[in-house]
């Protein structure tokens, strides 16, 4: 055998032959395929991976090394003492293509009938065809090869009916798929629900009760593992990636979707099923996500897990009750108690403490405040972990401190000793600046500490947008500001000096340096029309041209600001509302431009006025079910829940004020 495919490599004239990129030396493949001959039961999955330049990539045609190497790669495959047999048959699935169709897959076809389970099943997707998955289903009695061959009949069946293809060897498939309906066996009755899913996808809605009941079931938890295994997939299926998997089937109806996710919680919590009570959790948190209509099944459920066992299913539970906020109030005893709750979970970042206190914060109770800054100045400090942006995780200071605003009294002096005590390079400093540039004038005690972060390049800018922030009550850093050290960048230059004039307080050297900015500014950014124009009102009239040039010729960005400015300067709100309904309308249709939203949004308020248009689409928004912001994780929640603030300020100027601002 082995000296037979040799001689047959060696007759093919492989040069004359491409492969699926010409990064790929065609003379690799017969190389490769020697090696495996002459390796045999020694080669592994490594020894494979050349052949895979045999694969069409999307968007391309078949290459044609692809035709010469099939026989071999076939024969390989279905050598009983050949090594890597696994990856071979994967490497066929992967090389099937329309243009390959003609060719001879008959040994191909026969590995559907290997002695070797595993090479039985990985040769599932090559039986093209109802037909072939009927014929091993009737014979089949490999539990790990059954459910993986059901999920297919499922999947051929589904895409024959797609395409009006019925009857026949279909009409048998659908028998099969009722029979294991039917029958005892609930791991293979599951894979029948998700099997038939594709063509009854109101099925396991319909199914739901059992699903819960088979999936709480404890004693059924390893058997899923023990028997369910797909094609391409290393490793078996656990009952918890079933749940996943189960949620995704029942997302067409979001109600029984999330009582999907609560009843399993709540059984789990029962029976002391921890890793069934977190995965649910996990459900639960992306619908959270997803859709603000969860939110009031989530708070007795979350709410009542803070007493659970399992320090990872508390952690969940506080998560979810911190992005819920205020209305989590009714546990605010609870989570105070679990202020030093170590309870975390391997994948997961923070701690149920840490998670509890961000949650009383949300709430507003004060029982946050004592050793808060002590915490995120910890928090940020230490070597950062890597994590999922959609899993539930500790949220960043910024989060936490930015509303915390009305008690800058409390937390203030805490921030300005970590300040001086961290100095530039200190781990918090950079995020604690952040905060104190949203706090604005209030954070004005802080200026001494400030201004010595002026002198590293670390923390120059980061400064100046505090000081920009707090305005002319910070006039007194003016000269250290000017004298400040900033990366060698014109727009960092720019910015030192636009914060030294706006802070100076002398209106009129401020309206000359942003208007001259205005007058200068280029095409394609049109940058400086965001200068604070606003501040100047009708002062400013002799910059009114030039930036409605911008609103007319500049596009995103800078033509909303420029819209913006321009109703600053002229008072009037055409033609800047037939601009700002550009930003605002498409999310009504599902857009997702949320950051010019954000900003339409607050010149609308700063307006006092709405379009008709306008008016509809935020009524339309209001109704919305979907989060407004596409971050994941838990800035969706907080996105979402800034932006319909912002949304019902808005509506609230629904008439002109004769000059006044919401």
């Amino acid at each position: 055998m082995t000296g037979m495919l040799l001689d047959a490599l060696d007759s093919v004239e492989w040069d004359e032959l491409e492969t699926a990129s010409p990064h790929d030396q065609v003379e690799v493949v017969p190389l490769t395929l020697r090696r495996l001959v002459l390796t045999g039961a020694e080669a592994t999955e490594e020894d494979c991976y050349p052949l895979y330049s045999l694969v069409t990539r999307e968007g391309h045609v078949t290459p044609s090394a692809a035709v010469a190497a099939l026989p071999f790669v076939v024969a390989l495959a279905a050598d009983p003492t050949m090594g890597a047999r696994v990856e071979l048959v994967e490497l066929l699935v992967a090389m099937q293509a329309p243009t390959l169709a003609d060719e001879d897959w008959t040994g191909a076809w026969a590995l559907l009938a290997d002695p070797e389970a595993a090479v039985r099943r990985a040769a599932i997707p090559l039986a093209a065809g109802i037909e072939r998955l009927l014929e091993r289903w009737r014979v089949e009695t490999d539990p790990t090869v059954r459910i993986p061959l059901l999920l297919a009949l499922g999947e051929a069946v589904a895409g024959e009916a797609g395409v009006g293809m019925t009857g026949g060897a279909a009409d048998d498939a659908l028998a099969v798929l009722a029979d294991v309906l039917g029958g005892d066996d609930p791991v293979l009755w599951v894979a029948a629900v998700h099997a038939s899913a594709g063509l009854d996808r109101g099925l396991p809605v319909r199914q739901i009760g059992r699903l819960i009941e088979v999936f709480s079931d404890l004693t059924l938890r390893p058997r899923f593992e023990e028997v369910w295994y797909t094609p391409g997939i290393d490793g078996p299926w656990t009952r918890e990636d079933l749940v996943r998997s189960t949620a995704r089937e029942l997302a067409y109806d979001p109600d029984a979707e999330l009582s999907f996710a609560v009843r399993l919680a709540e059984d789990a919590h029962c029976t002391g099923d921890a890793a069934l009570c977190r995965e649910a959790l996990d459900v639960a948190w992306r619908l959270l996500t997803e859709r603000r209509s969860v939110e009031a099944a989530l708070l007795p459920l979350a709410g009542g897990l803070l007493a659970d066992p399992d320090g990872a299913v508390r952690l969940r539970a506080a998560n979810v009750l911190a992005v819920l906020g205020p209305v989590a109030a009714p546990y605010a005893d609870r989570l105070a108690e679990l202020l030093d709750d170590e309870g975390a979970d391997e994948y997961l970042v923070g701690t149920v403490g840490e998670i509890a206190r961000w949650a009383l914060a949300r709430i507003g109770d004060p029982r946050a405040l004592p050793g808060l800054i002590a915490q995120l100045r910890a928090q940020e400090e230490e070597q950062g972990r890597s994590y999922a942006a959609s899993d539930p995780r500790r949220p960043d200071a910024k989060d936490v401190l930015i509303p915390l605003r009305p008690h800058v009294d409390v937390l203030l002096p805490a921030m300005r000793e970590a300040i001086r005590q961290g100095g530039a390079r200190g781990g918090a400093t950079r995020a604690f600046l952040e905060v104190l540039e949203t706090w604005g004038e209030e954070a004005l005690p802080a200026l001494p500490d400030l201004l010595p972060l002026l002198a590293d390049t670390w923390t120059s800018m980061h400064v100046v947008g505090v000081l920009m922030a707090m305005g002319p009550a910070a006039a007194s850093a003016v000269p250290a500001l000017r004298a400040c050290e900033v990366l060698d960048h014109p727009g960092n230059h720019h910015a030192v000096a636009s914060a030294a004039v706006r802070i100076g307080g002398d209106r009129a050297a401020a309206l000359r340096f942003f208007g001259d900015a205005v007058l200068a500014a280029d095409e394609p950014g049109y940058g400086s029309i965001g200068a604070p124009t606003t501040d100047f009102g009708l002062d400013a009239a002799p910059y009114a041209d030039r930036v409605r040039f911008a609103m007319g010729n500049g596009t995103h960005w800078p033509r909303l600001t420029a819209a913006i400015k321009l109703w600053s300067i002229t008072g009037r709100a055409e033609p800047s509302m037939q601009i700002l309904e550009e930003f605002v309308l498409p999310i009504a249709e599902d857009g997702d431009g949320f950051g010019f939203f954000r900003e339409a949004l607050q010149a609308l308020i700063r307006m006092g006025e709405i379009s008709p248009a306008i008016r509809a689409a935020l009524l339309t928004i209001r109704q919305s079910d979907r989060r407004l912001s596409t971050d994941g994780g838990y800035p969706m929640i907080l996105h979402d829940e800034e932006l319909r603030g912002l949304v019902e300020q808005t509506l609230a100027c629904a008439g002109p004020r004769s000059g006044e601002t919401c």
